[in-house]
């Protein structure tokens, strides 16, 4: 398993796509999913290095999966994202750090490709 992983949950499947092209371009191995159980199981066996995490998804929000992975005592980096309100992510981004996540960052989108790039580095 490489030491670069990256899993991504997002609806957005362009966005999605991107982020993963970019990810895999700086040697990150990858998985991509826009279900929030599927992302549950990915992310146990995966065990990823750099969470991408869509705030506003259909069937769940993404606040939902930042509680989850602070009960789960996630150590990976976190990406928080939405294309609504930024209000939202720095929610999300003070929640995550409140309940002891190690590294949580906000960006909108669209995010630009030197953006991505320097998060992921």
């Amino acid at each position: 398993m490489s030491e670069k992983r990256a899993l991504i949950i997002d609806d957005e499947k362009l966005f999605a796509d991107f982020v993963r092209q970019v990810a895999e371009g700086m040697d990150y191995e990858v998985r991509v999913t826009d279900q929030a159980e599927a992302f549950k199981s990915i992310y146990k066996e995966f065990d990823p290095t750099v969470i991408i995490l869509d705030m506003v998804m259909p069937g769940v929000e993404g606040i939902e999966l930042v509680n989850w992975l602070a009960e789960e005592g996630c150590s990976s980096r976190i990406m928080v994202v939405t294309g609504y309100n930024p209000n939202y992510v720095d929610f999300a981004k003070t929640i995550g750090s409140a309940r002891g996540l190690v590294e949580v960052q906000s960006y909108t989108k669209p995010i630009s490709l030197a953006d991505l790039r320097q998060a992921l580095s």
